[in-house]
């Protein structure tokens, strides 16, 4: 089930980074796995692509496919940092809504 909570850039960042550390993709595939997370459309995901190829989070390149191209993304380094920042605040947030839930580990 996909969340309905207003999603800020960050986190659909944080999700595309996370989705791309277990290999390269192309747009419609990563469209399909971030869907299944989170309520948004293709003209959401294709700008912050966009935005993290610009900041050096990913790189991309064409494959042909069927006589087209399709453009995969891949992480970069500064990317796979990124990521480990993004899943240490995300831990961090984890521990917090937990506890105030009431759902910390005793």
């Amino acid at each position: 089930m996909a969340l309905r909570f207003q999603v800020g850039g960050a986190l659909l960042d944080f999700l595309v980074l996370s989705i791309l550390r277990r290999g390269d993709a192309y747009g419609y595939i990563l469209t399909q796995e971030v869907r299944t997370i989170l309520d948004v459309s293709e003209t959401s995901l294709y700008p912050a692509l966009r935005r993290l190829e610009k900041s050096g989070l990913l790189t991309t390149y064409d494959m042909p496919y069927q006589g087209r191209n399709r453009r995969y993304y891949r992480l970069t380094p500064q990317g796979q940092a990124a990521l480990a920042d993004y899943i240490a605040q995300w831990r961090q947030l984890k521990h917090n809504m937990d506890s105030i839930l009431g759902e910390d580990e005793a």
